[in-house]
């Protein structure tokens, strides 16, 4: 009977998209006891992007294509039937529901919602919770000091604290948090454009893999950490590739929406080995990312490179 719930769970997974990179594979229940989704890959604003005129996004606004979710991040703890959501995006209906059928459980929302920073993308599926939705009840969001305070402080966000749709737990930076005998987080800050709260990374730990999350930075140049020791030092990175080059922002002033380049990470990690370049998987992609294609030039560089492109509904085993 196992082997038989084993088939069908590889088939069901393969059907799913589950199976589409190498590192990525199917859901084995007696095998494995913490596993990652990608649930989003885009940045804050979507695919296709409002207002947008271009190729990128014209054919989109026709035939919506619904695996381009703003990024987010899924882990459950298949053993102590845990799940935690990393962003609260605006796509987060159905990411929630896709992390529950991961999840293979009955629980509409995670046993946490870990915050990264007050960008839009990034935590305004917090409004799902309330009342005008689904009324949550207690549910544990994970943030750090100013991201806390600045849900509880300015409104809509503090009324989901009022009327405990929410209940905030605080982290602190490099601060273990153990959610689980399998399962830890460590949250880190990273500079960024700070206007409302600190930007953080997480580290994932596994009973016997770590990843890395960093889906919005300035330029690796700022961190205090060294970005090619951090890889190192975990089996998945999952990075910042908002922008691929300068040529792809044209007139914007990037000083405005600091990102490290995909081109400039590409050319910080060239001397890698192999082994730690497949560790990289490049997410968090501006509507105008080539990225985005897979059938691009860029694309197909960064895959050359031998560097990997996130895509909707992978998943890790950590």
């Amino acid at each position: 009977m196992k082997n038989y719930l084993l088939i069908l769970a590889i088939i069901f997974g393969a059907c799913n998209g589950t199976t589409s990179k190498k590192d990525a594979v199917p859901f084995q229940p007696e095998q494995d006891s913490v596993s990652l989704y990608i649930l989003g890959t885009v940045q804050d604003g979507g695919s296709p992007h409002i207002g947008c005129q271009k190729s990128c996004c014209s054919e989109l606004f026709k035939n919506p294509d619904n695996t381009r979710k703003v990024v987010s991040l899924g882990v459950v703890d298949h053993k102590n039937d845990k799940s935690f959501l990393f962003e609260a995006t605006p796509d987060m209906p159905s990411q929630l529901k896709l992390l529950k059928e991961h999840a293979q459980g009955s629980k509409e929302t995670p046993d946490g919602i870990f915050m990264t920073h007050a960008h839009i993308g990034h935590y305004a599926g917090l409004m799902y919770l309330g009342r005008e939705s689904l009324g949550g009840k207690n549910i544990p969001v994970y943030a750090m000091p100013r991201m806390k305070m600045f849900l509880e402080t300015n409104g809509p966000w503090e009324q989901l604290v009022e009327l405990n749709n929410i209940d905030i737990l605080p982290i602190q930076h490099e601060t273990k948090v153990e959610l689980t005998p399998n399962l830890t987080v460590i949250p880190f800050t990273v500079p960024h454009r700070d206007e409302y709260s600190e930007t953080v990374g997480y580290k994932i730990i596994g009973p016997n893999k770590s990843a890395l999350f960093i889906p919005d930075i300035d330029k690796w140049s700022k961190w205090e950490k060294d970005i090619v020791t951090e890889i190192q030092n975990v089996d998945f990175a999952f990075l910042d590739a908002t922008f691929f080059d300068g040529p792809e922002i044209n007139t914007r002033n990037i000083a405005e929406i600091p990102h490290p380049f995909v081109s400039e990470s590409m050319d910080l990690f060239q001397n890698l080995p192999q082994t730690e370049k497949s560790k990289v998987h490049f997410i968090h992609f501006n509507h105008t990312n080539a990225l985005l294609n897979q059938t691009s030039d860029s694309y197909q560089k960064v895959l050359d490179a031998g560097f990997n492109v996130s895509a909707f509904n992978q998943q890790f085993n950590l």
